[in-house]
């Protein structure tokens, strides 16, 4: 039976081959788009010049200039709920993680610079003491969060950690990631926001209304913008919260009845906000 340093540099060597065949397509689809806003401007010029052609056989003395107005990013959702997704324009994304005080737990900070949002979706099996939940992380929409995830997860980051927090009342979600069991560690590093903050300009009002988190949602806790680490949070019925907090992926079927489970017994102390009443903790956090 392998060992879970064995199973830890497998399951390592399989992100770095992931990661490798992400960029050998990203390269290709750059390539792609390359080309194709090559054969764009060809087709433009040609239309330019047909216009101007036309106008001239016509007895216009001037050529119509036509002109190409980029499309505007739809504006987010109003109606409470999170904005629709618009993808930035380019490939992939630029991660940065800069060291923010003491990791709670020693750990390497992840590889920075470009991150492929390809493959879309990242398989997650977390297996705690109440049951098993397993994730499906949005790499398309939060790749800066997913490639830190995913490499806590590789470095058994997680493992053996408690869930510190339960809420019950208005907010519904169970609130894991902090190594110290106190809701005040993380990693040594921090890193931005992303997806649904990054749908709004910084100093849009509706960043400050709330929206609804679905029962299901994945998100990062934070402590205000730019201050991810490795907290997290699983949102076990629709909650409301501003726009602030990233999302990056979803629950399946099987981890909230897992979180079901939690939830019926309560905080601890009878509250609405604390420790569960039944211990929550995280044995193994691993990708598929």
């Amino acid at each position: 039976m392998p060992t879970n340093e064995q199973r830890r540099a497998t399951a390592k060597r399989k992100l770095e081959r992931q990661l490798e065949r992400r960029a050998a397509q990203e390269r290709k689809r750059r390539l792609l788009t390359i080309v194709g806003a090559v054969v764009a401007v060809i087709v433009v010029i040609g239309a330019g010049v047909g216009l101007y052609v036309a106008n001239r056989d016509s007895g216009s003395t001037t050529a119509s200039a036509a002109t190409t107005t980029p499309s505007a990013a739809p504006e987010p959702a109003a109606n409470g709920q999170l904005p629709a997704f618009v993808a930035p324009a380019n490939l992939g994304a630029d991660c940065q993680y800069p060291a923010a005080g003491e990791a709670s737990k020693k750990v390497n900070p992840p590889r920075t610079g470009k991150v492929p949002t390809d493959p879309a979706t990242v398989s997650v099996s977390v297996t705690t003491n109440q049951g098993n939940i397993g994730l499906q992380l949005d790499n398309a929409k939060a790749p800066c969060t997913v490639n830190s995830f995913a490499s806590l997860a590789q470095q058994g980051y997680f493992n053996d950690t408690p869930c510190h927090r339960l809420t019950t009342g208005g907010l519904s979600v169970l609130q894991c990631g902090d190594p110290t069991g106190k809701g005040t560690g993380g990693p040594g590093y921090q890193f931005a926001d992303e997806y649904p903050a990054n749908q709004y300009q910084p100093d849009n009002p509706a960043l400050q209304q709330p929206v609804v988190y679905p029962r299901g949602t994945l998100a990062m806790a934070n402590a205000g913008p730019g201050t991810n680490g490795s907290q997290f949070f699983l949102v076990y019925k629709d909650s409301q919260l501003p726009p602030n907090y990233t999302v990056f992926g979803k629950i399946d079927a099987t981890g909230l009845a897992t979180l079901d489970k939690i939830a019926a017994a309560g905080v601890a102390g009878g509250g609405q906000d604390g420790k569960p009443a039944t211990d929550v903790e995280l044995k193994s956090v691993q990708l598929d």
